[in-house]
């Protein structure tokens, strides 16, 4: 999260579509400098190489970010099959090209098939998962490699895309938040046997949000304050699963200063809370009807 000294206080999430070449945090650098916004976070980083959906919070909508590295992301990615690099994909120095066999219609269902569902994948040395307090990444750029612990991830789905070139796989990806495409891209290159590295990556969906409600720096880069504010969602638009409750003016007042209310019949768990249209944050209701504040937002008017 990026936090300014002076600005203006903003709240609401931006979907950035990141363009190739930038890293997630300067792309929200560069849409913080044109909201002037004095506080905002990414949901979820994009290396470089990657382009599409970057959900960008500002103000109190970066109290939901954490929530959202939860969703289910969707990505379309080209494979580029007999190349091996150090950071499994198109940007890391290539340690090996090898001949791509013959794969057959069936062979490559089979293998795409065997990655679909709960598997269990180790992530790469180049990515922010932490060893002993240092990024992964910064012990990989050292020359250090240590041993990771295979993670459960879902893979719900992976539909094969036409490609013009045989040596390439162009394929959609749905999964489940911790899953990594390069490792993917790997793993279906140790599968036949010819090593396989990610050449294009792009984000297709990440959780209710999609691609195509995204825009642009250069969109962006056009538009007025006025049409800049317009683009921004509420900041409870991610929330939108979780139960609604509406709170009296009085029941407001006391949620606001930290105590509990007596309200029956509404879903156990957490609930999202309002009055008078305003949505006031999140509450957790018990078994015996009691609900009490668990994040509280304080939205700009």
């Amino acid at each position: 999260m990026s936090k300014r000294k002076s600005g203006l206080n903003i709240d609401g999430i931006l979907l950035l579509d990141k363009r190739i070449g930038v890293s997630s945090n300067r792309a929200l650098q560069e849409v913080r400098r044109l909201f002037n916004a004095n506080k905002a976070g990414h949901t979820g980083s994009l290396d470089p190489l990657a382009t599409g959906l970057l959900p960008l919070c500002f103000g109190e909508a970066t109290k939901v970010s954490a929530l959202m590295l939860d969703d289910n992301k969707s990505y379309q990615v080209t494979i580029q099959l007999g190349v091996i690099t150090d950071t499994g994909d198109a940007e890391g120095k290539i340690l090996a090209t090898n001949s791509v066999p013959d794969i057959s219609a069936i062979a490559l269902s089979q293998c795409l098939q065997n990655f679909t569902g709960v598997i269990a994948q180790v992530p790469p040395m180049y990515s922010a998962l932490k060893h002993q307090g240092k990024k992964l990444y910064e012990l990989a750029r050292a020359g250090k490699i240590v041993e990771r612990k295979a993670r459960e991830i879902n893979i719900f789905s992976i539909k094969l895309l036409d490609s013009p070139i045989p040596s390439e796989l162009n394929l959609v990806v749905s999964c489940s938040k911790g899953t990594y495409i390069r490792t993917l891209a790997t793993d279906i290159g140790e599968y036949f046997g010819c090593g396989a590295t990610v050449k294009a990556l792009r984000r297709l969906q990440s959780g209710i949000f999609n691609l195509n409600e995204a825009y642009t720096i250069s969109q962006l880069k056009i538009m007025t304050s006025q049409e800049l504010h317009n683009v921004l969602l509420p900041v409870d638009t991610p929330l939108q699963k979780l139960s609604k409750v509406q709170l009296s003016e009085s029941q407001r007042v006391c949620i606001q200063y930290g105590q509990s209310i007596q309200i029956p019949e509404i879903s156990l768990g957490t609930v999202r809370m309002y009055s008078n249209g305003e949505f006031l944050g999140l509450g957790e209701n018990s078994l015996n009807g009691t609900l009490a504040p668990k994040k509280l937002f304080n939205l700009q008017s």
